[in-house]
């Protein structure tokens, strides 16, 4: 997997080369289907080549120059055998980048003046970080994530383990016979201030989630002596010793999906709250202008699909039109790219949970 960080995307978004093209594909990562990713990947490129053809702006022999790169790839079978959920390729006549990425992604390609980079945005959404401590006899471990990466970070001034501190084994003992299990309740709850002191410098001024993972009978005294306010409800239950960071940052994923489809049904009541007060707006030429001037806060966009025409920000002026190509982009895409770089929210949805099923809806800073 490929790591997509925000400023690469920032760059995609700014970048206007000449003719661009985007290419987006669903990948298989193992198995006899493998296969079929390069046979995908083969016909996408020619439909790229036909496209880039029927524009006319470039030569046959410049447009094969373009695209001599992506080609290359198409013949490299470790290349193919070591795929994520989704294969998402950029190239112009000066540049060629590609990104092997944990999302899945309808077939599509983009030939216009920039980019097309609104399929990626539900991977570089700020709600999709989030944290995990895991504590088992033997270990204390923190762990920050993301929907792209996971990294492992020391917590200072702890003991490494429970295990130095108490005798967990004793305590579940106690726990089974009723005796002297109180005693011990103590000191696993002095145990986690410990660790929650040392969590206080990692977790400054960040509103992430913090997932715990462990035995059921250590959430509530860790709950207890927890101070960070964004400890999810939900925990990763059982023992997570000899578990990767990978397979943890993997089970904590549907907790933060439960949250973020919260946020995403808070926003939309949000919007209803405020339809026809002048804060919301399903208008796509009044949000490519306010997102442009930095005044959209939150912007609903529907999966796969695009509006095409030209947002002219000398005279303000939007345009439709019915077709991709030179001179046209997806001004859905305008709209999400200038939402974020204003530093509003983006909700990539389907097209069923847009607000008066619109092809775009945003609520108003002011």
């Amino acid at each position: 997997m490929d790591i997509l960080s925000g400023n690469e995307l920032k760059s995609l978004m700014l970048e206007q080369l000449g003719i661009c093209v985007s290419i987006y594909m669903p990948a298989i990562r193992k198995g006899t289907e493998i296969q079929q990713n390069q046979i995908r990947y083969k016909n996408l490129l020619r439909d790229a080549e036909d496209r880039l053809l029927s524009i006319g702006e470039l030569r046959p022999s410049e447009i094969k120059e373009m695209l001599a790169p992506a080609q290359e790839l198409s013949g490299n079978i470790p290349f193919w055998h070591n795929q994520s959920d989704g294969l998402a390729l950029f190239l112009s006549e000066e540049s060629f980048t590609y990104y092997r990425l944990p999302q899945s992604f309808k077939e599509l390609v983009v030939i216009t003046d920039r980019f097309h980079i609104k399929p990626l945005i539900p991977l570089l959404a700020p709600d999709t970080e989030f944290s995990i401590l895991a504590i088992s006899q033997k270990n204390v471990r923190f762990l920050r994530c993301s929907s792209q990466r996971v990294k492992e970070i020391d917590i200072k001034d702890i003991p490494e383990s429970l295990d130095e501190a108490l005798n967990l084994d004793d305590f579940e003992k106690r726990l089974q016979r009723h005796t002297g299990a109180e005693d011990m309740k103590v000191k696993i709850l002095q145990y986690f201030q410990v660790v929650d002191k040392g969590l206080r410098e990692l977790l400054r001024d960040k509103k992430s989630p913090l997932i715990f993972a462990g035995v059921n009978y250590l959430f509530p005294i860790y709950r207890e002596a927890n101070t960070y306010p964004h400890l999810t409800d939900k925990w990763i239950s059982g023992n997570p010793e000899g578990l990767t960071a990978d397979r943890l940052s993997d089970m904590a994923w549907p907790i933060v999906e439960d949250l973020l489809k919260t946020k995403r049904t808070e926003a939309l009541a949000q919007y209803n709250q405020n339809a026809g007060t002048g804060l919301t707006s399903s208008s796509v030429e009044e949000i490519v202008r306010e997102a442009f001037h930095g005044r959209v806060g939150i912007l609903f966009v529907p999966v796969g699909v695009q509006q095409w025409g030209t947002f002219d920000p000398t005279t303000d002026t939007v345009k439709l039109d019915t077709d991709a190509g030179l001179g046209n982009e997806d001004l859905l895409d305008l709209a999400a790219i200038q939402t974020i770089l204003n530093g509003g929210v983006v909700y990539p949805i389907r097209q069923k949970e847009m607000p008066e099923d619109s092809s775009l809806a945003a609520i108003f800073r002011y």
